[in-house]
């Protein structure tokens, strides 16, 4: 059964379980949020993150410029400010595929059906072969970038390594979505193995990081 949610478009996925704050000051979505507080339950204060494709305008193109899988934020923390902007925490919560997305009010809202976590019998093995590539991985960035995650930190769960990776690593946008939008767990293990050892390489043969945006620390995913 589908659901309503209102959307918040950004550059970036947003990866279940990640930690993100925002920033809010466009009027629609200081609507939103005091829409949200005004909820009874943490659950219930829920809005919907989708991935605007490069170049596009959702205003303008609606469905057609943003990724189609997105993940829900739950509202955790408020700070309003005296001018009406608020500062949020969010942490990512449930993964969604876009129905509809109507754009005719100044908020989009979007129909969405929440996709299942596909588990299976192969997780277990690929996740100790995606631990050991996300090591390598993180050992070849060297002083590249700052790595806020331990040898002993890094998750022995599959579907919340799974995630860790998709949110850690330096790749394009697409590249990201996809390992967002894998069907299984073990799907997203084996692209997240392929794309590491992919990025290891490169990085040991070319001394040189993507041309794409480096995070300052690796993410925290709950």
């Amino acid at each position: 059964m589908s659901e309503a949610l209102p959307l918040f478009p950004l550059n970036t996925p947003l990866v279940p379980g990640l930690v993100l704050p925002l920033h809010i000051f466009e009027p629609r979505y200081r609507e939103m949020v005091r829409d949200l507080m005004a909820r009874e339950t943490d659950e219930e204060r829920e809005f919907g993150i989708v991935a605007v494709r490069e170049g596009h305008d959702v205003d303008q193109e609606g469905v057609d410029a943003v990724f189609p899988v997105g993940v829900t934020a739950v509202l955790r923390q408020v700070e309003e400010h005296d001018d009406g902007r608020f500062d949020i925490v969010t942490t990512g919560a449930r993964r969604f595929r876009l129905k509809s997305l109507d754009v005719r009010e100044p908020l989009a809202r979007a129909e969405v059906d929440f996709l299942a976590e596909v588990s299976g019998p192969a997780d277990a093995a690929l996740a100790v072969r995606v631990g050991t590539r996300f090591r390598d991985y993180r050992a070849v960035l060297g002083g590249q970038v700052q790595a806020a995650v331990g040898e002993d930190e890094i998750p022995a769960d599959p579907a919340v390594l799974s995630y860790l990776v998709t949110a850690a690593m330096v790749l394009p946008l697409d590249e990201r979505q996809e390992l967002l939008a894998a069907p299984t767990i073990a799907d997203r293990l084996d692209l997240a193995r392929r794309l590491l050892l992919r990025e290891t390489t490169l990085i040991s043969e070319l001394s040189a990081m993507p041309a794409v945006e480096v995070p300052g620390t690796l993410p925290s995913v709950n």
